[in-house]
């Protein structure tokens, strides 16, 4: 493999935001050129004019930007091989759509939208796969151009479409498939490669995209399969040499063990959601990594430069990848136990603010209370989203006690280990963790009540929950007067 030959892009279109399945095709091609010291390149793919929503390009680059990905060249860099968007090479395609037009490897299409759907329609209702129908066949030369005259007098717009060879079998090699091939007569019949709008169609304009950028390898998504024998016709038709391809896993559901759709709405799919959930990039890459291509070995957190140094397309994997929320979750949990505590911060005092729990600018005895809050709860987030919710009782007390809670309290020992507590804490100097603890024991040391018996009754009575972030630390926060608020609420409650 000639390493400094290998050239490999990720082609979105910006009809929306950056989609797993997607993202995933851009880190393994990213993987791939950074692995073998060659090129990534990122070029936009907007000639379906319709569904291009606006800022999509950006939130594309965006996304790829924040999960760590960079590109040697593309429409914010430039290169060689420019332009990187195609809405602006039209006037490379329209020269070789009409070098086959000339060469009779092509031709104008008057069928209405109408005929078409007549014609599938009649298929269908034969039991016939839909494909489309030579429209000029058993026509004399003069007829088919008077056809052609009555459709323009009739102001109808032509596409352009490839005629497909006769019983001809196209085969590649596929990296990750293993041998595919396709007989001609599969594909549908000549397909469009200009649209009414003058436009090229996808498999039109990426080969000569691909070809012209000197792209040597394409990995892309399964259902991309279908569509290579079309691209290889083009190949062959202009005498070029295609890439190598390799075709990835589908992405499935998990609990559905269906095709992952951007349809199915109980999975998160797009980066963007992960983003605004708190998650971080680290962990969404080595996530997405894993989704169809394995390491050695039985280790599953890895760095990207990890990831770049041991990455082999030999190990991408035939069957489908899981898309499995909680293993996210989990990912996810392990890069925040180790992820500094400023970042951390920062993410969670986000969430916060943008519940309502706190000001949009708090001051900074507030941030430094929040700084606390988040390390009581940062080896517990999967995302820190959840600050939100696992910190509920700081902003909005505790939720009603139930049954197991109140079970533990019916008890001897719980209303006096209480009552002690709540004496005591009148006494404390500084209302801080450290002294916080020191009063828990010294309760244990006089009245010999000890673990559970003692923990217990004081965490439920302060926070109505059996479990937990560290108790002394979790008071602190509360602050004295919401504690004893809290310590006598329940006191009544178990005088009764």
């Amino acid at each position: 493999m000639a390493k400094s030959k290998i050239r490999v892009r990720y082609a979105p279109s910006p009809t929306g935001h950056l989609h797993i399945g997607n993202a995933r095709t851009a880190l393994f091609n990213y993987l791939f050129a950074r692995h073998n010291k060659g090129k990534f390149i990122l070029r936009i793919e907007d000639t379906d004019l319709k569904r291009n929503v606006k800022d999509g390009e950006k939130s594309q680059m965006d996304n790829l930007t924040w999960l760590g990905i960079d590109w040697d060249e593309g429409p914010d860099k430039g290169g060689d091989f420019g332009p990187y968007r195609q809405s602006e090479r039209k006037s490379i395609y329209d020269p070789l759509i009409q070098q086959l037009i000339d060469e009779g490897k092509a031709y104008e299409s008057y069928m209405t939208e109408d005929e078409l759907s007549a014609q599938r329609e009649a298929q269908k209702a034969r039991k016939e796969m839909p494909h489309y129908v030579y429209e000029f066949a058993g026509m004399t030369e003069d007829e088919k151009q008077a056809k052609i005259a009555a459709a323009k007098s009739a102001g109808i717009q032509p596409v352009i479409r490839f005629h497909v060879p006769e019983n001809t079998t196209y085969a590649w090699d596929d990296m990750v498939k293993g041998k595919v091939s396709f007989e001609s007569k599969t594909v549908g019949g000549d397909f469009v490669i200009k649209k009414r709008d003058g436009m090229p169609t996808y498999n039109f304009a990426v080969v000569v995209d691909d070809h012209m950028m000197e792209i040597s390898h394409v990995f892309r998504g399964d259902d991309h399969v279908a569509n290579t024998p079309k691209q290889l016709m083009i190949y062959e038709a202009f005498g070029w040499q295609p890439p190598k391809f390799g075709h990835m896993s589908l992405i499935i559901n998990t609990e559905t063990g269906k095709k992952l759709s951007k349809r199915d709405e109980t999975v998160l799919q797009f980066i963007e959601q992960y983003r605004e959930l708190g998650y971080l990039p680290e962990a969404m890459l080595n996530f997405i990594i894993l989704l169809g291509w394995s390491p050695v070995g039985e280790s599953e957190l890895f760095s990207k430069r990890e990831f770049i140094k041991m990455y082999d397309e030999k190990r991408l994997s035939k069957s489908p990848a899981a898309f499995d929320g909680k293993k996210l979750e989990w990912v996810n949990n392990q890069y925040i136990k180790k992820a500094d505590e400023n970042e951390v911060f920062a993410m969670s005092i986000r969430q916060l603010i943008k519940a309502g729990r706190l000001p949009q600018r708090p001051d900074m005895s507030q941030i430094e209370w929040t700084r606390t809050l988040v390390s009581l709860f940062k080896n517990q987030m999967s995302y820190t989203g959840q600050i939100v919710d696992l910190a509920d009782l700081f902003f909005n007390g505790p939720a009603d006690i139930n049954d197991e809670a109140k079970a533990e309290l019916d008890n001897d020992t719980a209303l006096p280990v209480l009552k002690e507590f709540r004496q005591r804490i009148e006494d404390i100097d500084v209302f801080e963790a450290t002294a916080i603890q020191k009063t828990i024991k010294s309760i244990q040391k006089d009245t010999k009540i000890k673990g559970r018996a003692l923990y217990m009754p004081i965490r439920i009575a302060v926070s109505h929950e059996m479990h937990g972030p560290e108790l002394p630390e979790t008071i602190e926060l509360l602050g004295r007067e919401t504690t004893k608020k809290h310590l006598d609420a329940m006191i009544a409650e178990l005088a009764k």
